[in-house]
């Protein structure tokens, strides 16, 4: 692709690496901004900036936030003693649009895959199992991905659990073996979080 700027090749190329965008896409956005005015495109490049400069991981359960303790931590009439294990901040947003759930949430920020070179350490698997330890914890809920990824960091993280005397359960499998959970629609993820079934159990499937 000829560039007749090189600024212009510079912002297709920063462009161009975000998941998805090739570099026609990455030119036409490009484009897109170029045609607005100056002060949308500073809004912009200002709201990524204080992004990457004042977000913070909620120090109780690592969900993104704008504060020390996340507005789910934060809220008082959550159940304390229910922990949701997810990957990320997209699979805690897909459980809170279902409206099923009122329980607590542990963030991994991945899930195990050697391939990547991701491993129990990379993750915040550690505190997950501290805080199952101090005894205020009564379940923890497997809602992770229903890849061979995800089956490994449940099973994983289950090994971890045992002997702590915390129950332990899965969403029930109306999502589809493979399929990532931000893409299940909400009606079936809602049912998969109340129809749970003990994690125990869907070692035997």
């Amino acid at each position: 692709m000829d560039f007749s700027s090189k600024l212009l090749e510079q912002a297709v190329d920063q462009m161009s690496q975000l998941p998805g965008i090739g570099k026609r896409t990455a030119l036409r956005l490009v484009l897109h901004l170029l045609r607005q005015p100056e002060t949308q495109t500073e809004q912009l490049s200002k709201a990524l900036s204080k992004l990457r400069s004042e977000i913070k991981r909620c120090r109780n359960c690592y969900n993104i936030s704008d504060t020390e303790l996340c507005d789910i931590c934060a809220n008082p009439s959550r159940q304390e003693d229910l922990i949701c294990v997810v990957e990320d901040i997209r699979d805690v947003m897909a459980i809170e649009n279902t409206g099923q759930y009122r329980g607590m949430y542990h963030v991994l920020g991945g899930k195990i895959s050697p391939m990547d070179g991701i491993g129990p350490s990379q993750l915040t698997i550690k505190p997950l199992i501290e805080k199952v330890k101090d005894g205020k914890i009564q379940e923890i809920i497997f809602a992770l991905s229903s890849t061979m990824e995800g089956d490994t960091t449940n099973f994983y993280i289950y090994k971890q659990l045992e002997g702590t005397g915390v129950k332990t359960s899965t969403i029930a499998r109306g999502i589809s073996v493979g399929d990532e959970l931000e893409y299940a629609d909400e009606v079936t993820l809602g049912r998969s979080i109340t129809n749970r079934v003990p994690f125990e159990n869907s070692l035997k499937s």
